[in-house]
């Protein structure tokens, strides 16, 4: 019995190494990183043995800065040279914000991890794309109290938020966006003075990661420029050897909450 060759297989790829120029709003040419890309591409039987090579072309081919624009044209090509049913390619790229210390305003470089995702299929080739981002905060441990001198203190919260956009996201806004909501901002480096400000603060205002989550989850509804969003939550108490996790995301149950777009 002759083999039918038109049969579709399902082929992937995961952490290619490859340098490439990422959205940023502090510069316009793209920040130079390092992303790891994967792939994956619904094809016909008879292409599998060269898919990867075809791949590798047309990443080369595409290697100014990824954003939600560019993605939604590569992705075509992906899906044309391929002869993919569907493509879906991700990549996952640290990106440095500069950020300014509270009170003695040095400057430092804050690493956030990034991922930009497309995906495409050959019957509407109508591209997605999707840009996430991991932001780390500290907000009020849930088990303190305001009720005793000292009783406030706090955790980390690993903030992930993931938009899918019609225009470009910036990474900038979002870490900013999260910043405002914490009860205070995650620094690589602080002075003695910007120290005991966030200690001060964490010990004297209290805001819970709900109360973070719902801040974050209103102004993104407020950007009619996002179709949907999710965030995610995690936190580590300094009492507990595990995590707890938060999540809310756009739906019909988180209606469009109206008033004017944000910038």
């Amino acid at each position: 019995m002759k083999m039918d060759k038109r049969f579709l297989v399902e082929v992937g790829m995961k952490d290619l190494p490859f340098p490439m120029r990422v959205q940023s709003k502090a510069d316009p040419e793209g920040q130079a990183t390092v992303a790891s890309i994967d792939i994956r591409a619904r094809i016909m039987r008879e292409f599998e043995a060269r898919w990867i090579d075809t791949f590798i072309q047309v990443l080369h081919q595409h290697r100014e800065r990824i954003g939600t624009r560019t993605l939604r044209t590569n992705i075509l090509d992906y899906l044309k040279k391929l002869k993919a049913d569907m493509v879906r390619v991700d990549f996952r790229y640290p990106f440095f914000a500069a950020k300014e210390t509270p009170v003695s305003r040095e400057k430092c470089l804050v690493c956030y991890r990034c991922t930009y995702s497309v995906k495409v299929a050959a019957a509407d080739a109508h591209p997605k794309t999707f840009f996430a981002i991991e932001i780390p905060v500290i907000t009020t441990y849930p088990g303190s109290s305001d009720r005793v001198p000292g009783g406030l203190f706090g955790q980390l919260s690993l903030v992930e938020i993931e938009v899918e956009s019609e225009k470009e996201v910036y990474p900038e806004d979002l870490v900013e966006l999260t910043d405002r909501q914490a009860l205070a901002p995650v620094y690589s480096y602080l002075t003695p003075e910007d120290q005991l400000a966030i200690i001060t603060r964490v010990h004297s205002e209290a805001k819970t990661s709900v109360a973070m989550a719902d801040g974050i989850r209103a102004e993104l509804a407020r950007r009619k420029s996002i179709h949907w969003y999710s965030v995610r939550v995690a936190n580590f108490g300094m009492l507990h050897s595990y995590s707890t996790v938060i999540q809310t995301e756009k739906s019909m149950w988180v209606p469009f909450s109206g008033g004017d777009e944000e910038p």
